[in-house]
């Protein structure tokens, strides 16, 4: 850490660092500063000049953003010479901006129908402005208070207003040139979309190519609306709304558990996201899911009573009504004919009482999380080898990486803000391996791109860690004291030939050896998985090679290394935690494990069932066969079920009984018999437990008005069990069922609702009383959460897993860590606990090539946000842009020579029951029986946009590998 200093500011003793800027030393002390081009968490610019000072014994008026502070400095912030520089540089800015109300006194008491009585024009009314109210240069222009007159002539640039690219408006004749967007894009989040451009002579802001965001590699994060100062960049939906109160929650699009505060309007509607600046998680960023995919909880076909099925058809009910029927419907089918499955949104008090509804009142282990099968088995696979079916280490680690290894993921789409310590860590110096055969975002940005045959990660993995251990790359020492195993593991490798990998995989051996040898040097080395389009059979090996891969190279329990699995649901780590699945009880104690199935009962008064429930897939298939009868739902089960939607429907169409919370009659519910409406995210208090195992609270944000009979839906199960008769559910609040859940789950047992909610720390800012930055205006404390394992109230949590000292974070490691786990080993002395990495044996996996003859190929669609190196037409119509290309297939020369087909060919590609024309391009770095074709992101975007779903951002389109023809185009047959 840099060295105290002590200065001086207006008078005032200030402690700060040596690091820091006079301006942040200043906002660290609650001394305002005005300021237009700053924004805390970017490098200092010094464009604008509005936060010069004075300091004694130097010349000028210096910018306070880009001074680094020296002991002893006195700096004064108010004298006649900076208030004049202040307003000399408020007269320019205001030169080319709309500014007829800026400097009138009347600015506070007109409204949008009121006559100018200055006969000001009316695009130069700040009430005619979308960030009117919310604009920081117009409290600056009142802060430093200016004459209503300037000697300056004003010039109106009179521009185009952008308003046809997806999600947001920008209008470059508000725009005061500060750069903070240009930055924001640039520094923050690692692209280039948005750049200075000249017109005339004149400094502007616009894109980085093309005239449109679709063909400059915009990811419509909003990170550049989010700093934007004025009405330049302003999101469309509910543009011209101004907020009455924001309440701050977690995101429910994906596991990154990023901090949002929403808006809300006087209307009691939710009208705009803006991420927390000083959250652990985001930093202040997020993605185009978090940022536009909120306006769901607003819809006006939300379910607002029950519903039941008389005489075949839904018809509205009252609650006792339907409960009563519920209770009634599911009394009857007790035991392994019942299952839950619960929607990845739910949070963690719904997952715990769902499980606890399951195997006390239904008696049946079948409870699921509805998710994909790589998701499961990933966690499953770590478990195995690590002791924890989570991840290892904080997502700002990853700034700290030597080497990241992103295999079968789609991080940049799916998990948005993970990425973006990555490119981050890119820019620094860090080696980005990349292994995909899909062309996703990461591998523009990658040191090594490996393109293996889809589904052969295992022996790929395999493959690295055989050449880590014959070249003697493994971290001994770390080996020695904290893993076991390694021997067996080594023998097991014998299979793993370089050659036999490269013939597997199609990646040559020299490669598959170079990957392994920058992973094993470059550490720390951390790694980015998710096992998309993996082999269902080869999913946890590969899973527990992965696992190996980062405890042989002593990549465990250290900053900057670790594991994350990349699960899809919001809080799908969570209700995993919390026992919903069939195999574990919450804190992933073993079902079948009569020590914790002793601790439950003691809890929750009721026998539990032994033998654990049926996979996922086997119990849909159940569910067809008539085995199993009757299902509860709770949440959009299957906008969420990454696996064929089919089995799904097939399975619910067959049931006796079935019962549904959801916010929307979704397809699911229209098969119920009994439909409960349910909360949105928005509307709910509890917990949701991200990617890092960070237990993070959810607040109310607002109560929609046009539903006022939704429930929660942990009051509902409770309402149904105590239908049926059953104790145990007589709860008041979530916070209530997350104190009895951190009783029965050994790894929550030091984490309550109020700890989370009440340990939150202050910020050091100005009054919020002077011009500020929304997000800085917002940030009024910092939420830390807790990271899993705490096993009690004076446990502060543990930031890495297996870590020593002062590596583990903020608590040390329990002792407890593997019993939770379920990681227990039968020996001679009964039940051992195991507190370090136990390695495994791997197994050799072939696999298998596609034979269909009419698809005989594999597609492998990528997507990233842009490809300088070709043409890209923007169509321009009626509604949003849309991007027009050639697209083109990727083909190696030898499959194009089997095909009869040649480099520049016009061919049709079936796949997916869709046809794609496209042009031929030879690839030699495929592998052989692979075509890849990438879109950009943008199109994406425009679909997203365009869509008119309830909740589009719940059902993004997957970058799957599916079988595929490739013909020569031309008049079909």
């Amino acid at each position: 850490m840099a060295p105290e200093v002590t200065i001086y500011i207006d008078g005032k003793e200030v402690k700060t660092t040596s690091d820091k800027m006079v301006l942040q030393a200043a906002n660290d002390a609650g001394i305002y500063v005005p300021y237009l081009c700053y924004h805390p968490g970017m490098k200092p610019y010094g464009a604008c000049r509005m936060c010069v000072v004075e300091v004694e014994g130097a010349p000028g008026t210096p910018a306070s953003c880009t001074l680094p502070v020296r002991d002893g400095m006195r700096v004064s912030t108010g004298s006649q010479a900076v208030e004049g520089v202040r307003r000399t540089v408020t007269d320019l800015l205001l030169s080319e901006h709309p500014q007829g109300c800026l400097t009138c006194h009347r600015v506070d008491l007109c409204g949008p129908q009121d006559i100018c009585l200055r006969h000001v024009a009316v695009n130069d009314r700040c009430i005619m402005c979308p960030k009117n109210e919310r604009c920081e240069l117009k409290d600056t222009t009142r802060y430093v208070q200016m004459e209503q007159h300037s000697p300056l002539t004003y010039q109106y640039r009179n521009l185009q207003i952008e308003t046809r690219d997806p999600f947001y408006d920008r209008d470059y004749n508000l725009c005061i040139v500060c750069g903070r967007c240009v930055r924001a894009c640039d520094e923050l989040r690692g692209d280039v979309a948005i750049a200075f451009t000249e017109r005339a002579g004149q400094a502007l802001v616009g894109t980085s190519r093309g005239t449109s965001l679709l063909e400059s590699g915009c990811e419509f994060c909003g990170a550049c609306i989010d700093v934007c100062p004025v009405g330049a960049l302003v999101e469309r939906d509910y543009k011209w709304e101004k907020p009455v109160r924001h309440q701050r929650t977690i995101c429910p699009h994906c596991p990154v558990g990023c901090q949002i505060n929403y808006e809300v309007d006087r209307r009691e509607r939710v009208i705009r996201a803006i991420p927390d600046l000083n959250a652990p998680v985001n930093l202040g960023q997020a993605c185009y899911k978090g940022k536009f995919g909120f306006n769901f909880v607003n819809h006006k076909q939300r379910l607002a009573h029950p519903l039941v099925r008389r005489n075949g058809e839904l018809q509205e009910a009252t609650w006792d009504e339907a409960l009563t029927m519920a209770a009634q419907g599911l009394a009857g089918h007790r035991g392994p004919s019942f299952a839950a499955l619960l929607s990845p949104r739910a949070t963690n008090e719904e997952a715990y009482l769902l499980q606890k509804f399951a195997r006390t009142v239904m008696e049946s282990n079948n409870v699921h999380v509805a998710s994909s099968s790589p998701s499961s088995a990933l966690l499953e696979g770590l478990g195995d080898v690590l002791g924890y079916q989570a991840g290892t280490n904080p997502i700002w680690d990853l700034e700290q990486a030597g080497c990241v290894l992103s295999i079968s993921n789609n991080v940049t789409e799916e998990q948005n803000v993970v990425a973006v310590p990555v490119k981050r860590a890119v820019r620094k110096g860090t080696k980005l391996i990349v292994v995909d055969a899909r062309e996703v975002e990461l591998t523009r940005y990658a040191h090594l791109w490996l393109r293996p045959y889809p589904g052969t990660d295992l022996a790929l993995v395999g493959g690295m860690l055989r050449a880590i251990l014959d070249e003697g790359l493994a971290d001994e020492a770390f080996l020695k004291d904290h893993a076991e195993g390694l021997e067996a593991l080594r023998r097991s490798l014998a299979e793993f030939g370089l050659e036999r990998v490269a013939a597997e995989t199609g990646v040559p051996a020299d490669q598959v050896r170079e990957a392994a040898r920058i992973f094993a040097t470059s550490r720390p080395s951390a790694i980015l998985c998710a096992l998309d389009n993996v082999p269902a059979e080869q999913q946890r090996p590969c899973a527990r090679a992965l696992a190996e891969l980062a405890a042989v190279t002593g990549n465990v329990g250290k900053p900057g290394a670790g594991i994350y699995p990349l699960v899809r649901g919001a809080n799908e780590q969570g209700a995993r935690d919390m026992g919903c699945d069939p195999h574990f009880l919450p804190g992933y104690q073993p079902v079948t494990d009569e020590a914790a199935r002793r601790l439950a009962e003691g809890t929750w008064g009721r026998a539990l069932p032994q033998e654990p429930g049926l996979p996922l897939d086997q119990l849909l298939e159940a569910a067809r066969q008539g085995q199993v009868r009757v299902m509860l739902l709770v949440g959009d089960v299957a906008a969420h079920y990454d696996g064929a939607q089919e089995p799904l429907e097939a399975a619910l169409q067959g049931l006796d009984f079935l019962v549904v919370q959801d916010a929307f009659l979704s397809p699911a519910a229209r098969h119920a018999h009994v439909v409960f409406p349910a909360e949105t995210f928005a509307e709910k208090e509890g917990t949701y437990t991200n990617v890092e195992r960070r237990v993070q609270p959810l607040r109310r944000v607002f109560k929609a008005p046009h539903v006022p009979e939704v429930q929660p839906d942990w009051w509902t199960l409770c309402q149904i069990a105590r239908h049926m008769g059953a104790p145990g559910f007589d709860f008041s609040s979530a916070a209530e069922v997350l104190g009895e859940a951190a009783r029965v789950n050994p790894l929550y047992a030091g984490i309550s609702y109020r700890r989370l909610v009440e340990s939150a720390v202050p910020t050091c800012r100005p009054s919020t009383e002077t011009p500020l930055p929304t997000q800085v205006e917002y940030s009024e404390a910092v939420y830390h959460g807790l990271m899993w394992p705490c096993p009690e109230a004076s446990h502060q949590g543990t930031q890495r897993l297996h870590a020593e000292g002062a590596a583990a974070g903020q608590g040390p490691e329990p002792t407890l860590q593997n019993l939770a786990m379920g990681r227990i080993q039968e020996g001679a002395g009964g039940a051992r606990v195991q507190g370090q990495p136990c390695l495994v044996p791997l197994d050799w996996a072939a696999t298998p090539r596609s034979h269909d003859p009419q698809r005989p190929l594999l597609l492998a669609m990528g997507r990233v946000l842009q490809q300088p190196q070709r043409e890209t037409e923007v169509v321009r119509g009626k509604g949003l842009n849309r991007i027009q290309r050639e697209e083109l297939l990727e083909m190696h020369p030898e499959d194009a020579a089997a095909a009869s087909l040649r480099e520049g060919q016009s061919v049709r590609v079936i796949a997916s029951g869709h046809t794609m024309p496209a042009t031929v391009r030879l690839a030699p770095g495929l592998p052989r029986g692979v075509v890849a074709m990438t879109r950009l992101f943008g199109g994406l975007a425009v679909q997203l946009a365009a869509s008119e779903a309830a909740d589009p951002m719940a059902r993004v389109p997957r970058l799957d590998v599916v079988p595929a023809q490739v013909e020569p185009a031309g008049p079909p047959a």
